[in-house]
Order: C-alpha cells, then structure tokens, then sequence
C-alpha cells in the first residue's frame, strides 16, 4: 500500500505541476482580455441578477439562478476554504494569499465562459431534467465525443474522492477533536443526512443547498470578521505583509518566490475549481432566459469563494502570527488562530464551519459526479450512482484516506485538461453569447427608463 500511495504521490506531482497551473492560469487571463474585463465591468449586475427576484421562473431549467448558484458554491466552499489556505500561508508564505486572489480574479472570466457554454449547448434527457457541462459542449460545440467522455470518466471518479470521502473523512476527525464523537457515529449521522438529500436529485440538492449555504458562509464570517473588526490597528500590517511577501518571497525559507506563487495559485484553483469543469454542471440546470445571463451569476462563485471566505481565513491566520511556528498546519492551525483571537470560541466556529462546508461539498458533488455518470451510462443508472455516493460518505468517514486523496488529486487534475481545451477552442462562442446578452441588458435599461418617463 505504500508503494501505491508513493507512486499516486509522483503521479499527482506532475498532473499537479507548472504545466496545469500554467494552462488553468493563462485560460483565465486569456478569457479575461478576450472579454474586455467583463468579471469588473458586470460584478454589480452579476449580484442584482442572483440576489432579487428572478424574470426567468419561466424558462428552461430545473432550479433557479440562486440555488444554481449556491449549488456550485456548496462544492466549492469547503474544506480548502479551512484547510488549503492556511496550508497555502504555511507552505508558500503570507504571499500567497496575494497570488490566490490573482488566480481567482482571472478564474471569474473562466467560470464565466463554463456557464455560457453549459447552458448554450446543455440537453433535456428522457426524465425531463437538464443535463449540461463539459462533456455536453465538448460533444456537442466541438464534436469531440472521446474528450467529452473522458472529461465525464474523470468527473466521476474524482466526485467519491475530492467531494465525498476526503470531505467525510475531514467531519470525522474534526468531531472527534472538538466533541469527542466515534468516527462511525459520525459517518452513520452524514451517511443519513447525505442520502435524505441527494436521493432527491438536484431539485432537494438546490433547496437544501439554497438554504445551507447562506448560512454556514455567514456563520463562519461573522466569526471572521468579528476578529478582523477586532483588530483593524493590525490589518495595515497584515496586507503589508502579504503584498511584500508575495513578491519577494521572504516568509519561506531560501526566499523562493516560486513556491510562494505556485501554492497560492493551486490552493486558489482547489479551492475555486475555476477551470475544472465541475461548476457548469450546476449552472446548466439553472432557468434562464439567455447562457449570459446565468454566466454572471456563476461568476460570482470564484469571488465568494476565493475573494471573500479565504481572504477571511488567510487574514486571521497571518494576524495570528500562527502560521511561523510550524508546528501547526490546516485545519488545527485556523482553529488555533480564530481561538487565540476569541478563547474558547474560536475553535468552535471553524469546527462547525468545517462540518458544514464539507457536508455542503459532499452534496454539490453528487450532483456533479452523477451527470457525469449519466453522460456514461445513461439515465437509468443515475439512482444506483447516488446509493454508492451516499455509502461512501460512511467508508470515508472510518477510513485512512492517503490513496483516495492521492486518487482524488490526480482525477481532478486531469478533468481540467479536456475542459480548458474546450474554453480555448470555444472562446469565439463564448464572446457571441456575451455581444448578444450586453445588447439584452441595454435593451432592457432602456425599457426602464422609456417606462420610469411615462410614468412620471
């Protein structure tokens, strides 16, 4: 068993390398200049599109643009929003943090261009629901179906790995530190709260998900953000260091200015998935009149990711001064850092905060691995799919996960290269959809004020 976990070990070394971080890093940058900056020019109207009442209840979707939304968030806040930047911060120095908001600013360009693609070449199946992502636009904008089915082979499998058994595995052992609970109480608990949802399909999904995630994310950043209130004569000093750090790498040991911007970016895509393809899945059962218009939406995933959950963790693990130690990592070191800020509360909040974001994660990558798996073997299968999913929350629960993460890194990784592929190839498409969906919204402003004068 060791010599298979030290060779997934080298494997997902050189699937996780300079080449993937590259290529998921400049698919952003280019989608950014290609689409003049839109992730800055449509922010605002990004938000009032997800958070007021939504014109599309009417059109083609099974949920809509919010649960959409808080779907493909449930997946992505998790246990890297704890864990990966504080591991980030030890590894790669304050400035790392620096380079995690670089990738992700870039990511918002690339989940937007996912989500157009998604609805624009997403299918009703015989049951009626919508099935879209990947391995639709692949198969259908670029006529590739052996990429299609290989993106969805690998989103599949990473699902039990990245999104279930790691994250079960994580609630175990964060329950068991905290509230002294067996690993097997817990497993059968999330087992059963696992199965009472995602058994439902995406519909249970999207409400469960449009209620938890509001919820836990505020939870957890009114606790970080009571301490960064707290403390506001530290914060100078806090970005000093971060934007000091990041270019000069100082905080890691030789000064390696590599490592510092090489474990910002990768912990920022793993936290984000921007470039995965795991995204566009939810986005593509969202109602919607026009791909563009639920695009913006599933942009703003990589800002609350990424820009707002980890900036909060990664400023109170840098104000703690924790992170120099080296004698903490992960999960234990953002508790310790919230807990020598608020003494015998602190732990607390990251200790639920990650039992939610990682049961969050668990649900939103249900539905991810089972339309993969769908796109495979057809829609009768889908039920079995989420009866293993639900079973394997309870072995990832009790068991030691060193191969399974290894297998989950390596999955990931490699679902990213047929969908970048796709971005790339379809980037013309993409910039089409967003020329007529900015001519939708003029029209529409102007609909407003011709209405507000005749009024008046």
């Amino acid at each position: 068993m060791e010599n298979l976990n030290g060779i997934l070990v080298a494997i997902s070394s050189m699937v996780w390398g300079v080449p993937l971080l590259v290529l998921l890093v400049g698919t952003g940058i280019f989608l950014t200049f290609k689409l003049r900056l839109l992730q800055v020019r449509k922010l605002l109207t990004g938000f009032k599109i997800a958070f007021t009442p939504s014109t599309c209840n009417d059109s083609e979707g099974d949920i809509s643009q919010f649960q959409a939304l808080m779907t493909a968030l449930a997946a992505t806040i998790g246990t890297g929003n704890i864990v990966g930047v504080s591991t980030a911060v030890v590894a790669g120095g304050p400035g790392a943090l620096f380079w995690m908001w670089l990738s992700a600013f870039f990511g918002m360009a690339t989940k937007y261009a996912e989500a157009i693609l998604a609805v624009r070449f997403r299918e009703r199946k015989a049951n009626g629901l919508m099935a879209g992502g990947p391995m639709y636009y692949i198969k259908n904008g670029m006529n590739s179906k052996w990429l299609a089915s290989a993106f969805a082979f690998f989103g599949a499998f990473a699902a039990f790995g990245i999104g279930n058994m790691v994250q079960s595995n994580s609630v175990a052992m964060v329950v068991k530190e905290n509230f002294g609970m067996s690993e097997v109480y817990t497993g059968v608990i999330l087992t059963v709260f696992t199965g009472l949802v995602v058994l439902a399909g995406i519909k249970g999904i999207g409400k469960a998900t449009g209620v938890m995630v509001p919820a836990m994310a505020t939870f957890y950043m009114a606790g970080g953000l009571i301490i960064i209130f707290m403390n506001l004569d530290k914060i100078p000093g806090v970005f000093s260091l971060i934007l000091g750090d990041a270019f000069t790498g100082k905080a890691v040991a030789g000064g390696a200015l590599g490592t510092v911007i090489r474990f910002g970016v990768a912990r920022g895509v793993f936290s984000n998935e921007a470039g995965l393809g795991s995204a566009p899945i939810a986005a593509a059962a969202a109602k919607t009149d026009m791909p563009g218009r639920q695009a913006l939406v599933s942009m703003l995933g990589t800002f609350i990711d990424t820009i707002i959950v980890c900036s909060v963790t990664g400023i109170v693990v840098v104000m703690s001064g924790a992170w120099q130690d080296g004698e903490f990592n992960g999960a234990i070191l953002t508790s310790n850092a919230f807990n020598s800020f608020l003494p015998g509360i602190g732990k607390y909040i990251v200790a639920i905060g990650l039992i939610f974001f990682a049961y969050s994660t668990i649900l939103g990558w249900c539905y991810y691995g089972e339309k993969c798996f769908e796109y495979l073997v057809g829609v009768k299968a889908v039920i079995g799919y989420r009866i293993v999913y639900t079973l394997a929350v309870f072995v990832g629960a009790v068991s030691s996960l060193s191969v399974v993460w290894n297998l989950a890194d390596i999955f990931n990784g490699l679902m990213a290269v047929p969908n970048l592929i796709a971005l790339v190839a379809l980037s013309g498409v993409v910039l089409e959809e967003t020329k007529a969906f900015e001519v939708k919204l003029q029209e529409e402003k102007e609909y407003k004020v011709k209405i507000s004068e005749q009024e008046v």
